[in-house]
């Protein structure tokens, strides 16, 4: 039988996550504050309302949405959705955040009633529009339950990582630690090889069949050699989330000093005008701190 879920967040993730559980046969409905994102949605077969009139109806909410902030705003804000849902219900929780504030969450959800799963995502856009996303998740075993239909239509794998929130986002930190160190030294080593006269294809033909590839470098150099920076993850999202981990490192008194210096470089692109591109434009930086042209960008 078919739910009625709401994604809260119809960003390059959201949008792909609501397409997966709209082809499983839920209601579904997408919020977004981009009026022609929800329209899009809606186009596509998307219910129609606002989240302060269906969130008493919901049995799960999405929420696909930049920060804690966000998270929080959306859901014990002036027109958040906790007080109004039902008994039962589920808030699946997928941004990136701290294990302090889902733990948090969870206990204020619980309080009203409402399951919370914390539930980090992996695999970018693509992999949502498939259905196909790594989660992260943690909570209880009624959360795990009530999220169930959401995680089978969304989700290729499902890592059950404790009974309580905050073990999923301690994982996707740990994830988001390599993920952004990992695209800053993809940046690094393409141009490095420049100034040595290997070409970006040839980088990527080569190296993606060698040790030093990784998911990242075969991910997002190819956005690199089409000069195609469109953002499906932009740069902005890199000094939020490797600040995060870094916030967590600092509770732990744990150094990482590699992390930190790819932080440095995610913050001079977005600096440099580039924060809404898509992430692999933090090349342009080593680019043109060595007077190297990446394809498809004018020399000037």
């Amino acid at each position: 039988m078919g739910l009625k879920i709401g994604v809260v967040g119809l960003g390059s993730m959201g949008y792909g996550i609501a397409q997966s559980v709209l082809r499983a046969g839920h209601e579904t409905y997408g919020f977004d504050v981009a009026p022609e994102q929800q329209q899009r949605f809606v186009s596509e077969g998307g219910a129609v309302g606002t989240l302060a009139d269906v969130a008493k109806t919901l049995d799960a909410a999405i929420v696909v949405v930049l920060n804690a902030a966000q998270t929080e705003n959306v859901l014990f804000g002036d027109e958040g959705c906790v007080s109004r849902m039902k008994a039962g219900s589920v808030v699946i929780a997928s941004a990136t955040v701290a294990p302090d504030f889902a733990r948090d969450m969870e206990k204020r959800c619980n309080a009203a009633d409402v399951h919370y799963l914390d539930a980090p995502i992996s695999g970018g856009a693509a992999k949502a529009a498939e259905g196909c996303l790594s989660v992260m998740a943690s909570g209880t075993p009624l959360a795990f339950a009530a999220a169930k239909p959401v995680l089978d239509a969304t989700a290729e794998t499902v890592f059950e990582l404790g009974d309580s929130a905050g073990a999923g986002s301690a994982m996707k930190s740990v994830n988001q630690m390599l993920a952004g160190t990992h695209i800053a030294m993809m940046a690094e080593a393409m141009t490095f090889g420049m100034t040595q006269g290997v070409e970006p294809q040839q980088f990527l033909d080569v190296i993606s069949k060698c040790a030093g590839t990784s998911w990242m470098l075969e991910n997002r150099a190819p956005h690199i050699i089409d000069g195609d920076y469109t953002p499906r993850s932009s740069v902005d999202i890199w000094p939020k989330d490797l600040g995060i981990v870094l916030d967590i490192a600092k509770s732990a008194k744990f150094s990482a000093p590699i992390t930190a210096i790819a932080l440095q470089q995610f913050l001079a692109a977005s600096g440099a005008g580039l924060g809404k591109e898509d992430d692999a434009a933090v090349a342009k930086i080593y680019a043109r701190n060595s007077n190297l042209t990446l394809p498809g960008v004018r020399e000037e």
